[in-house]
């Protein structure tokens, strides 16, 4: 691979460097693979912290395949309708209500649901695709 690089230079100093494309090509991958690396050194970084967490592909599964998002994440934190419920200070009906879709819930009862299930409030909220 040619590397040869020509300086071109204004008042004596470097100003640019003109580069074979192929190499120009070669140092764009060098650098979106050293992005990817220091993207995947701090995920690792925000888990051993305690900052973020993995979740299982059955739980991605689910939300990829449309199921409400406020039960799979229910069910993934271990927790029934009621005492989701009583965490917020809702009943058992109006948690059911909110999975099924026949009623939707105010800002303050997604942000203590999102609080409880150790979510963003944007991971709860379920979007319509319908025009």
């Amino acid at each position: 691979m040619n590397t040869q690089a020509q300086i071109i230079e204004r008042d004596g100093k470097p100003e640019y460097a003109v580069l074979p494309y192929d190499f120009y090509r070669h140092l764009l991958e060098l650098a979106e693979d050293a992005e990817d690396i220091a993207a995947a050194d701090a995920a690792k970084r925000e888990l051993m912290a305690g900052d973020d967490e993995l979740i299982p592909a059955e739980v991605a599964d689910a939300l990829v395949d449309g199921e409400n998002p406020i039960k799979v994440w229910r069910k993934f934190r271990g927790l029934s309708q009621m005492e989701l419920g009583e965490a917020i200070g809702k009943k058992q009906g109006y948690i059911a209500q909110l999975e099924a879709g026949k009623r939707s819930g105010s800002i303050e009862v997604y942000r203590a649901m999102a609080a409880v299930l150790r979510v963003e409030i944007d991971d709860l909220i379920v979007v319509s695709t319908d025009s």
